[in-house]
């Protein structure tokens, strides 16, 4: 398919192109596949959300020759972006100029979003696998085009409807381990949010969310309900031996994300075989009914001031956890930051004991050569004849 002539007019087979991610996307040529992916989604979706701006009436070069208001947010997050990634963790070196120029460009493009967190690590898994300006048209067909633009807006509704959407279907799938958060008071939000904002790239194994923005570009923001509800369901007997929100928290955030390959490929091929479009148009109009039936409510009828407090009451504690979740995540990178400083200059000092070794050694041949090079020129004397 890749190599058909014209292809990005010719609409493929869609059974075929699933058979052909599901099997396994070679990484050498998985920045071709997606731009291959984002082809065969134009050509199906003709009407496109697309505004102006994203008709690319100014080229990628003049967009990184505009200003951005955003320029303070984007430093600020370079160093927190695959920090330990070979190819980002050097300060303003390759890797983070281009995701640098990358989110400059795209806060040019589209003011409304301008820069969000978490936006850095989609960005970061695309100039991976190819270069920026292709970077660039994956990062605004992935916001446009996939739906992805909408939970970075400022006002952050569409984030919301999510996690109410992702509780509504644990609730359908996996009722156990719904009622068991529930009664712990877990809600999406305490763990999911940079599942959604980051594609699952800040938490988990680059490998597996390599694997997520296959199926992203196949089946565009669904993939990622389907993620979270088959990783949340595969490990649920394992959550469910916890008893507190900060151990159960904790297991999510931390321990989930170290995924085995097998448990990838299991998780993977359920996302294929999920079907959640109904379900999830269903839970969003639920979603603001809900909101619609709060607004109108009268006074007589509505929630007892008690209950609104313990309502608001929950809603802080989730948000303090949410704080001290993130604090603990800040100081944890910054030791770890700390700590790869200090083997860059061991390294370095190990480098310069090494360098200074070889110019000894190659002094000591050059020397050794110059003994040869003598030894060979003087002149052969004949020995002495013995008398008998």
């Amino acid at each position: 398919m890749l190599g058909t002539p014209g292809r990005a007019k010719v609409q493929f087979d869609m059974e075929k192109i699933h058979s052909a991610v599901w099997q396994g996307v070679p990484r050498p040529r998985r920045g071709e596949i997606w731009k291959f992916l984002s082809e065969q989604h134009l050509l199906r979706h003709r009407v496109s959300s697309r505004s102006t701006a994203r008709e690319r009436e100014t080229p990628y070069k003049d967009l990184l020759g505009q200003l951005t208001s955003q320029q303070h947010a984007i430093l600020i997050d370079l160093g927190r972006t695959f920090p330990t990634h070979p190819y980002f963790s050097a300060k303003l070196g390759t890797g983070q100029l281009s995701l640098y120029n990358l989110l400059k460009a795209y806060s040019v493009l589209d003011p409304e979003v301008g820069y969000c967190q978490g936006l850095s690590f989609v960005a970061g898994v695309l100039l991976l696998h190819m270069d920026e300006e292709e970077a660039f048209d994956m990062l605004a067909f992935l916001m446009y085009d996939m739906g992805l633009r909408k939970q970075y807006r400022p006002d952050m509704i569409i984030l919301q409807i999510q996690m109410y959407q992702l509780s509504r279907l644990l609730h359908d799938y996996h009722r156990e381990l719904y009622s068991h958060l529930e009664k712990h008071e877990i809600g999406p939000s305490l763990y999911a949010t940079p599942w959604f904002l980051t594609a699952f790239a800040s938490h988990f194994p680059m490998g597996f969310v390599a694997r997520v923005f296959d199926m992203l570009f196949l089946q565009g923001s669904e993939a990622i309900f389907k993620v979270a509800l088959s990783l949340l369901g595969s490990h649920k007997p394992l959550i469910m031996q916890y008893n507190n929100l900060e151990a159960i928290v904790d297991f999510i955030k931390t321990t989930l994300p170290k995924l085995g390959l097998v448990q990838m490929e299991k998780t993977i091929n359920q996302v294929l075989e999920m079907d959640l479009s109904k379900q999830l148009q269903a839970y969003e109009v639920e979603y603001h009914v809900l909101q619609d039936q709060l607004l109108d409510t009268p006074a007589s009828t509505s929630l007892s001031q008690q209950q609104r407090m313990a309502q608001l009451e929950k809603a802080n504690r989730c948000l303090r956890q949410q704080n001290l979740d993130l604090l603990e995540e800040l100081q944890v990178a910054h030791g770890k930051m700390d700590a790869l400083q200090a083997n860059v200059v061991e390294l370095l000092g190990r480098e310069g004991r090494l360098r200074q070794e070889v110019e000894a050694l190659q002094r000591e041949r050059a020397t050794l050569l110059e003994t040869v090079a003598a030894l060979q020129a003087a002149p052969q004397h004949p020995l002495p004849t013995l008398p008998c």
